[in-house]
């Protein structure tokens, strides 16, 4: 195995070319500029001081570019992964507290063993349990318990940190007497002015100039001594200290929940994100599970330098691509104005008002509600609208955790339903033609009594054989001496098991003493030789195995019933 497949940034080192230098230069820049503000902003939602946002949008981001396969994943302190680690810590330990940061840098190096332990033992397709309805419908339950959380900061009073909607709402109605109004102000100017900005151009880092906007503004009016606009205050300097995570075996236990939730929720959202950016680009490829070791990675590293849990941030890569990244040095630029920040200009955001991260926060997660996708399964698939709306509701009325558990629940449970439940087709003739179709699908199909002919969509299994057989059973029931056939056609079984050639040597003996013929039409290599290996296909007789409907049609058009027939057709 190559080298670079390991470390993929081997292969874009090795074939640099100094056009892509003014991309990588100017997009690790921007997204630097942006994680500023943003990473201050999502450290306080995790129940973090700000600076710990930082810390997560250095190493991390560093080690992501040198083992991740995306080019342009902007790895970081997202807002998802922050409420998430809120929920889990908060549990455990009061916010702020030594405890709790303690707690949420031990959470990182968890979830990055995970994430590792996944990507070495390939096991990246367990993230397509979580169906695209669960997703989203937990995805934007969490937008609005997030943009609730930062009511406190926005209307400048005390509400008990809850992650139910309506605490939230009922608190801040009970306290509507003591809003802050110069807060409020801060606050609102904020969103108005990160939303204005991002509708003249998408570029424009809004949310660093709303960060020098309130700064600007606390400072110059006293907002902070004269109206008790609440402030981050004395941020320290320098880059975050090597230190080793606590590995309490209750801790761990504890944690681990979280941990799980963080790993799979981490890695789907990175991974999306990964994946509909790299369909804009052909010289590279997304390997799943180096994307897991690259994250795992990324987390475990960064836990021994104060980070909390991170993975892949779509609005920061969505403008790292627009800036021009063609590599992941763009990343490792970004880290470095992270550093430059750590060591030169903390100070500068000693004014910084907890407000106007409450709007970055709150116009961030904004995108993250998708009524759109609501709407079009509610028209599309009722079926994926219930578990959208399910895991919204479960996610709201609960708690995050239990909200994604139960989404990962239904997305099993409904791929188990529609395996032992999957599609069934009777087919009818095309007039005039050897072509068979759907009779519920086509008109004007010409359907022979005394010939019942099925496509089954999906493999004969253990889970199915009941749902087959009782099909089977229920269209051929009564009509023993009208019905001279039952044809299967297999072109869509793509494998059976033992349960399976137990369940047709069933149908078949059953059809047989009922004076019916079964034929097979169709059958792929893989069941083909399953049935050789079993013994069945001599037992059926290869004379009632087709490869055309219209073949197995003209042959029965020639035999006489099978009652007549003196040789035993199940053999």
């Amino acid at each position: 195995m190559k080298l670079s497949s390991w470390i993929p940034a081997l292969d874009w080192m090795k074939d640099y070319r100094k056009d892509w230098l003014k991309g990588d230069l100017s997009a690790g820049l921007t997204v630097g500029v942006m994680l500023i503000p943003q990473g201050m902003a999502y450290a306080m939602l995790a129940g973090m001081p700000p600076i710990y946002g930082l810390y997560a949008a250095t190493v991390p981001l560093i080690i992501y570019a040198i083992f991740g396969t995306s080019r342009q994943l902007a790895v970081g302190p997202v807002a998802m992964g922050s409420l998430l680690t809120a929920t889990g810590v908060g549990m455990l330990a009061e916010s702020g507290t030594e405890a709790y940061i303690q707690l949420a840098i031990t959470l990182a190096l968890m979830v990055g063993l995970l994430q590792l332990l996944l990507g070495i033992f390939r096991m990246g397709f367990l993230v397509n349990f979580l169906s695209h309805p669960v997703i989203s419908g937990f995805t934007s339950a969490a937008a609005l318990i997030i943009g609730f959380s930062q009511l406190k900061h926005l209307l400048g009073i005390e509400i008990p940190r809850s992650h139910h909607i309506h605490e939230i709402l009922f608190q801040a109605i009970e306290k509507a007497d003591q809003i802050n109004y110069a807060t409020l102000a801060v606050g609102t100017s904020g969103i108005a002015l990160i939303l204005i900005l991002k509708r003249i151009n998408r570029s424009i880092p809004g949310s660093l100039i709303a960060v020098f906007f309130g700064i600007l503004l606390v400072w110059l009016l006293g907002l902070s001594e004269r109206y008790g606009v609440k402030i981050v205050g004395k941020i320290p300097e320098g880059l975050p200290p090597f230190s080793v995570p606590n590995f309490d075996g209750a801790s761990l236990r504890a944690l681990m929940p979280t941990a799980l939730t963080v790993a799979f929720v981490g890695f789907m959202e990175s991974i999306s994100i990964a994946k509909a950016i790299q369909a804009k680009h052909r010289d590279y490829k997304i390997d799943a599970n180096q994307e897991l070791i690259a994250l795992g990675l990324a987390g475990i590293g960064g836990s021994f330098f104060k980070s909390y849990p991170v993975m892949g941030g779509f609005a920061r890569t969505a403008v790292n691509d627009q800036a021009g990244a063609k590599t992941g040095l763009a990343g490792i630029i970004s880290a470095g104005v992270i550093l430059l920040t750590l060591l030169f200009f903390t100070p500068y955001f000693y004014y910084l008002p907890k407000a106007i991260l409450a709007s970055i926060i709150m116009v961030a997660v904004l995108g993250l509600i998708d009524i759109q996708e609501a709407k079009h399964l509610w028209k599309s698939d009722r079926r994926d609208f219930a578990m959208l709306l399910t895991t919204f509701l479960a996610t709201l009325i609960l708690n995050v955790e239990q909200g994604i558990g139960i989404g990962v629940l239904l997305s099993l449970g409904m791929v188990i339903y529609r395996t032992t439940r999957p599609h069934l087709a009777i087919l009818g003739r095309i007039p005039g033609t050897p072509f068979y179709r759907n009779i519920d699908r086509f008109a004007d199909l010409e359907v022979r009594d005394d010939i019942l002919i099925l496509r089954f969509d999906a493999q004969l299994y253990f889970a199915n054989v009941n749902f087959f057989r009782n099909k089977i059973e229920e269209l051929t029931e009564g009509k023993e001496g009208q019905l001279k056939a039952v044809l299967i056609s297999a072109d869509s079984m793509n494998n059976i098991d033992s349960s399976g050639i137990h369940a047709l040597e069933e149908v078949a003996e059953s059809l047989r003493k009922r004076g019916i013929r079964l034929y097979l039409i169709g059958l792929k290599g893989p069941v083909r030789d399953a049935l050789e290996r079993s013994g069945f296909t001599q037992k059926l007789g290869k004379e009632n195995i087709f490869l055309r409907i219209q073949d197995a049609v003209h042959q029965l058009d020639q035999l006489p019933p099978l009652r007549e027939v003196d040789e035993v057709y199940y053999r």
